[in-house]
């Protein structure tokens, strides 16, 4: 049976459906609207024409200004990627966290979320998307690389070894490109360029960040917050509270 919650704004109700792929991501939220975490933040962070940001306890009662996007439980999720069968298609729910220099396993916050609006793309936008993702993938691999061979870099190093630091990084290379192989060219499905083309969403975060489900009901709420006028930090100027998240 699937897992719907009302999510009750002061713009009007969004209903959203939990994806049983992502148990941890489903759990935690459950968990946190069930004690009424939620009650009373606000969508903090609404960027037109990309998404709506809410989950921050920090913003309960925040008085205007105040800038956002830091608050949430003492701890993270692992991340539940489950693409491309999810991605981040118009109505997404997905998980926030913080950028890959500090998380580089990508966990997600323990409570903020972001339902995606997005919008559409040409084909050859996503072909030159899917050649940015191919090389981020290499980098991704080699400093994966790099951080388990970091104690070895730094020894070499030290003793200003430059013809063995070369050697390894040469290993490295090698390494990534053998790996990037054996993981496939990244590229979108079929389904993905339809909906993208046509529907729209954010292709540029797919298995980035973990879409743990989606809106069944209330997209024109969605749509009515991203138009929001904000403040230079993407907080609106008039509150958007979330009044209660519950079971349906």
């Amino acid at each position: 049976m699937a897992t719907k919650l009302k999510i009750k704004t002061t713009e009007g109700d969004i209903i959203i459906r939990l994806y049983d792929e992502t148990p941890k991501h489903r759990d935690n939220f459950l968990k946190l609207a069930d004690e009424g975490y939620f009650n009373g933040t606000l969508f903090h962070r609404v960027i037109k024409d990309f998404m709506i940001q809410g989950g921050d306890p920090d913003s309960k009662n925040a008085p205007k200004g105040k800038m956002l996007g830091t608050g949430g439980p003492d701890y993270t999720i692992p991340a539940e990627f489950v693409y491309p069968q999810y991605f981040h298609k118009r109505g997404a729910l997905s998980a926030a966290r913080t950028g890959d220099e500090v998380n580089p396993n990508r966990e997600s916050s323990g409570s903020q979320f972001y339902i995606v609006w997005g919008k559409t793309f040409k084909p050859a936008e996503l072909k030159q998307m899917e050649h940015q993702m191919a090389m981020q993938q290499e980098q991704q691999v080699f400093n994966q690389l790099t951080r388990e061979h970091h104690e070895e870099i730094m020894n070499l190093r030290r003793n200003r070894d430059r013809a063995r630091l070369q050697e390894l990084q040469d290993k490295l290379i090698e390494q990534t490109k053998t790996t990037c192989k054996q993981q496939g060219k990244p590229s979108f499905t079929e389904e993905q360029i339809e909906v993208y083309t046509n529907v729209g969403g954010t292709p540029f975060l797919d298995n980035q960040y973990t879409v743990f489900g989606e809106v069944e009901e209330g997209l024109d709420i969605v749509e009515r917050i991203q138009n929001y006028d904000t403040d230079r930090n993407d907080r609106p100027t008039e509150d958007i509270r979330i009044e209660t998240i519950d079971l349906l």
